[in-house]
């Protein structure tokens, strides 16, 4: 049965604790240097002994943990972050949870609309390309997009495929890592601003219906995503791996224009060069007969 739909509660009130609480489960003493003694109720470390490693007092840490005090010192944040082991990225998300106000993200549309340039440059494109906004949202895409994902049409979504879809789920051999990345990264994006009503529909929607988007919402990663090679098992072509890059649209603080190319000469560029053909004239000729003119 699923569970219920995680909610955001206040906002950033109990954003804060809830992400101190799952990230100390996920620090095993043997981790922290300290002995593992006893019956432990709960995974990680329990809260008397982040805030004994963190120089602070149990009684301190625990009213930041139920978001009684919203105010802690950079160094108090700081060797916190040092004891649940943060990186960069997480400590940075740490420190915006305590910030009053969500961070400035400039004038935000309720409709992202792509710039009229942006939308040329798409066109333009000869590998599969999106434009994509702050929750994953398709806003438009190219013909050669559409061939590598039906869910890359415009109106989609990634996450919801993702996390819904068996159709798009069969596309990626590493969904688990590509489900990891995306949650992480959602949770980069939004930082602070919890309380956005999409966030919280999509959200509410995915957390109802999927066991793995709840585990991994649930564990408060942060990370960027950066260009990095990605697994396709195309039912016309088979597997080719394909780098992907976001670049950030000038003026559109959160749209992205992503691309999808493969290593020069390599097997995969010969693949993608393929399903670009048979995109071109598969409306002129039945697939069956393109798959065996290119194989004779």
């Amino acid at each position: 049965m699923p569970g219920p739909p995680l909610r955001n509660g206040s906002g950033t009130k109990k954003a804060l604790g809830a992400f101190l609480r799952a990230r100390r489960e996920l620090v095993t003493p043997q981790q922290a240097g300290i002995a593992d003694l006893g019956v432990r109720r709960v995974p990680g470390l329990r809260r008397e002994e982040v805030a004994m490693l963190a120089g602070i007092s149990a009684d301190y840490y625990l009213r930041l943990e139920r978001g009684r005090d919203r105010n802690p010192s950079q160094q108090v944040l700081e060797s916190i972050a040092r004891v649940l082991r943060l990186d960069d990225e997480h400590l940075a998300h740490l420190k915006s949870l305590v910030s009053e106000a969500p961070r400035p993200r400039g004038r935000r549309s309720p409709v992202e609309i792509p710039p009229s340039g942006a939308l040329k440059l798409l066109d333009s494109l000869a590998q599969p390309a999106f434009i994509e906004g702050r929750y994953f949202d398709i806003l438009a895409s190219n013909t050669l997009a559409r061939a590598l994902s039906p869910g890359l049409a415009a109106g989609g979504n990634q996450l919801r495929d993702l996390f819904l879809d068996p159709a798009e789920q069969a596309l990626h051999p590493d969904w688990q890592d590509v489900t990891e990345c995306l949650i992480a990264n959602l949770r980069q994006s939004v930082g602070n601003d919890l309380d956005d009503p999409r966030l919280i529909e999509l959200t509410t929607e995915l957390s109802r219906a999927s066991a793995r988007f709840r585990e991994l919402w649930a564990r408060h990663e942060v990370r960027g995503q950066r260009g990095t090679p990605l697994r396709i098992n195309h039912p016309q072509v088979g597997e080719l791996t394909l780098n992907r890059e976001r670049l950030r649209i000038d003026g559109a603080e959160d749209l992205k224009l992503v691309v999808y190319h493969p290593d020069a000469g390599s097997s995969d560029a010969d693949k993608l060069a393929l399903l670009a053909s048979w995109n071109r004239r598969e409306r002129r000729v039945p697939m069956e007969q393109l798959v065996a003119h290119d194989r004779g």
